[in-house]
């Protein structure tokens, strides 16, 4: 990726890693892009740097237009190492005394990921720094994703740093919205429902915080993925819904299976639900990455879980699952286990027992089969998925 200007100059700076496919966890079959942002005024800023051996790349952005060594201040939103990993190839390029603007925890944090001495300067939420024409202001946003992030905004430009807030997991040639089209909204989602649903009240009174201020947003400039520019409210009012969690006419049905009975029975309720005009997708979990089960999961009102019992216990895939739900903390939901067995059956209690923990609305104990479902078993399997149906449409009233 070369530098691409945004506004005069303003220009991206940042990187593509077009080949990353895992980031802790979250299958990131589109790549990602390290984003960073190069002001030039009467001071020089660098907001955020890049993933360690992405460095040398950003470093010969930044000397596309101008001498790294006329930068004045290095501004750090987010201590994570996607985007600090480059700071010391950075520091050390640009002169290992100039200031490095950061929250005061995120001071802490980076001293702590770092031995190199720099001239730290932990900021105050809305603390002001001047570059001549601009004027940077410093949000706290803490635990937005780590409790060290901020966002910094421009004022003259209405630009907002949002740091990993509004991102993508995305690769591409395309630097705005304009240029890419909704197709984006699917990776902002995929986004929001594995690394910031669990911070969603925080996000909702970060947002009427920043509604409060009357902050003019023109552009927004995320530290992963596309910038938006043309609108800008369109990923504003996705988080608002997302992080109320509203929720739609819609189910999931997450399984998986041994011989295939729990995929016979999980095919019969969803096509239950089907039947009371609820949407529904049938998930098998060895098919599927866990990232992409949970996206579905954000905006479903009823989550029902399908395990076999192997050694009394749940299948280890649906465990994986659901440990990785609990964390990520869905709200508003209903939910149902099922599930085949041999010659115990604890699954289906198990299923039960770790749903409710997520404070999830049980609407029914559940159905278990031994061995092979038959035509009687289906049926019950179908009914019980008219009946999560029916919840689905009562609750949404």
């Amino acid at each position: 990726m070369k530098p691409v200007k945004i506004a005069e100059g303003i220009y991206h700076v940042g990187v593509t890693d077009w080949n990353i496919r895992d980031f802790h966890g979250y299958s990131t079959h589109a790549g990602t892009s390290y984003n960073a942002f190069l002001i030039v005024d009467e001071k020089i800023a660098l907001i955020d740097t890049v993933k360690k051996q992405f460095a040398d790349q950003l470093i010969d952005n930044i000397s596309q237009i101008v001498d790294p060594k006329k930068i004045d201040y290095v501004i750090s939103n987010h201590t994570e190492m996607d985007h600090s990993g480059g700071l010391p190839r950075v520091m050390h390029k640009i002169g290992e005394g100039k200031p490095l603007y950061c929250s005061k925890i995120g001071a802490k944090n980076l001293a702590l990921h770092f031995p190199q001495k720099w001239d730290y300067r932990p900021v105050e939420n809305n603390e002001e720094l001047s570059l001549g024409k601009r004027t940077l202001t410093f949000l706290e946003t803490r635990m937005i994703h780590w409790p060290d992030s901020m966002f910094t905004y421009m004022k003259e430009e209405k630009i907002l740093f949002s740091s990993d807030g509004f991102g993508q997991h995305y690769a591409g040639y395309e630097t705005f919205d304009d240029q890419v089209g909704d197709e984006i909204m699917l990776h902002a989602k995929k986004y929001f429902a594995n690394i910031l649903m669990l911070y969603a009240p925080r996000i909702l009174k970060l947002l009427e915080n920043v509604a409060a201020l009357g902050l003019e947003i023109e552009t927004i400039c995320p530290d992963h993925g596309i910038i938006w520019r043309k609108d800008p409210g369109k990923i504003i009012n996705a988080y608002s819904k997302w992080s109320r969690q509203e929720i739609e006419n819609k189910a999931v049905v997450i399984y998986d299976t041994m011989w295939n009975s729990t995929q016979a029975m999980a095919e019969s309720i969803a096509a239950g639900i089907a039947d009371e005009g609820v949407m529904v997708k049938p998930i098998h979990i060895r098919k599927s990455h866990r990232s992409d089960i949970i996206t579905e999961v954000l905006d479903s009102k009823a989550i029902v879980i399908g395990s076999p019992t192997l050694n009394n216990q749940i299948f280890p895939t649906v465990a994986d699952v659901l440990t990785y739900m609990k964390g990520l903390k869905p709200q508003n939901k209903i939910a149902g286990a099922f599930g085949s067995y041999g010659w115990s059956g604890e699954s289906i209690k198990l299923l039960t027992k770790e749903l409710a923990s997520m404070k999830f609305d049980i609407i029914d104990p559940g159905v278990k089969i031994q061995y092979v479902p038959d035509e009687k078993g289906l049926d019950a399997c179908f009914a019980y998925g008219k009946k999560i149906g029916k919840a689905v449409i009562e609750s949404n009233g």
